[in-house]
């Protein structure tokens, strides 16, 4: 018999909804029915949920509204999860920045772009897609090996991620366009900031350094936040439009 640690799906959907208030008993069993959940039940067929398969919602959940997952890469995940196997999915990072951390060692160094399949969990053909479009930099080696910075290895993961909605390296060639017109905007912006705070100096301190990246990084963070908000608004717009 189950211990006082159970709980049925009428006191989890009730716990949960806090912090997800769309979560319904409907939902819950329309998880259960697509594998992603496998609580015990009574004699008389009612479901009781563990500590732990509430933890194994909480993630599907998570995963559902803070990285808009589809159930069937979230189900390899949890998969994964069950076997020990090292997550398959991009974590986020730093705050403002979804993109995958990376270990110091794998960073500091080049690697041969056919270990991006132990590397990055990638094949070598899409790591070449990601060169010819101009998201990532190829160096060559002395004995005339194609090599990929460390450094760009979160990158890589998170455009492989970016596959399970469609997304192809192609499409991406946009944002490197992109990124290649802010950029300048970004430095002349820097430039004025520095002169309005009278943080010009004749000599690059580690504090002026720490103060750049900090105006930096908030930066991105606005701008991307702006970007988002636009993108959302007339993504949401057009789905009006074609239910009108």
């Amino acid at each position: 018999m189950p211990d006082a640690g159970y709980l049925t799906i009428g006191k989890v959907v009730k716990r949960l909804q806090g912090v997800y208030p769309d979560l319904t008993i409907s939902k819950v069993r329309y998880l259960e029915d697509e594998g992603l959940l496998n609580p015990s039940r009574t004699p008389g067929g009612y479901r009781l949920y563990s500590q732990r398969d509430i933890k194994r919602l909480e993630t599907i959940l998570y995963l559902q509204k803070n990285r808009f997952l589809p159930l069937c890469v979230i189900k390899g995940e949890l998969e994964r999860e069950d076997a020990g196997e090292p997550s398959a999915v991009t974590a986020p990072a730093a705050e403002g920045s979804p993109v995958s951390p990376v270990d110091d060692e794998t960073a500091g160094k080049f690697h041969p772009i056919d270990r991006m399949p132990e590397v990055a969990g990638v094949s070598v053909s899409f790591a070449r897609q990601l060169s010819e479009v101009g998201v990532i930099a190829l160096r060559r080696s002395p004995h005339g090996r194609d090599l990929v910075d460390g450094h760009d290895i979160g990158l890589i993961r998170t455009c492989n991620e970016l596959r399970h909605y469609g997304i192809e390296p192609k499409n991406l060639r946009q944002y490197v366009n992109s990124a290649n017109r802010e950029s300048a905007m970004f430095e002349q912006a820097l430039v004025v900031y520095a002169k309005k705070g009278g943080g010009v100096e004749a000599e690059v301190t580690d504090e002026a350094r720490e103060r750049f990246e900090q105006a930096f990084s908030r930066m991105l963070a606005l701008t991307d936040s702006v970007r988002t908000e636009l993108i959302r608004r007339l993504v949401h717009q057009s789905f009006k439009d074609m239910e009108g």
